[in-house]
């Protein structure tokens, strides 16, 4: 899996970017929002997400983790594939995709090209409990993309946990200490399951 590619820009466009690193030439789909964030830098880093399929190889390239995960978490939902990720992406901003997804507002995932009704109720249904956790105050808590915190509910997936159960135990530990490492948070899931 490629996860992050850095290299020479050599073509730009709103849709995809080529990137030259050690002679070879990526091309990277991206989404309108990754193209605003990007500078006129001739050497950039990207993170990316390799989609391989029966036929094709395609590389997505995000300007942030934060924008990686969220579509991640887009794709994972039955009836999203990437190229309608990355319109959600290119439509709205990650913040308002999540905002949207945490207040349960339908019509602004509908107001997408390409989402229908039912598709923007099921992104609601699926992806309110994996985008974040809403404060006391309505705001988004800061540990939204927490990437120790995917890593550690995959982590005790593997160890044969389900990830209803040990989502609320791992969320309670990165509450009491937001700076926690994935290996203590493990451990502290592992003692309390």
């Amino acid at each position: 899996m490629i996860t992050t590619i850095t290299g020479r820009l050599v073509e730009k466009s709103p849709t995809e970017l080529v990137v030259e690193c050690n002679g070879l030439g990526y091309l990277i789909n991206i989404s309108l929002n990754t193209f605003s964030k990007l500078g006129n830098d001739e050497n950039i880093r990207l993170y990316t997400y390799l989609q391989v399929k029966e036929d094709s190889h395609t590389l997505f390239g995000f300007f942030d983790k934060k924008e990686r995960n969220l579509f991640k978490k887009l794709i994972s939902v039955s009836g999203i594939g990437a190229s309608t990720a990355r319109t959600m992406l290119s439509s709205l901003t990650p913040e308002e995709i999540q905002n949207a997804i945490i207040s349960g507002n339908v019509s602004t995932i509908q107001s997408i090209k390409g989402i229908g009704l039912k598709t923007a109720q099921r992104v609601i249904i699926d992806l309110k409990d994996k985008v974040g956790i809403l404060s006391e105050k309505n705001e988004i808590n800061r540990n939204l993309y927490n990437t120790n915190h995917d890593e550690a509910l995959s982590a005790l997936e593997v160890l044969g946990y389900g990830r209803k159960q040990t989502s609320k135990i791992v969320q309670m530990l990165i509450n009491e200490d937001p700076e926690i490492s994935v290996e203590q948070l493990i451990k502290g899931a592992l003692n309390k399951l």
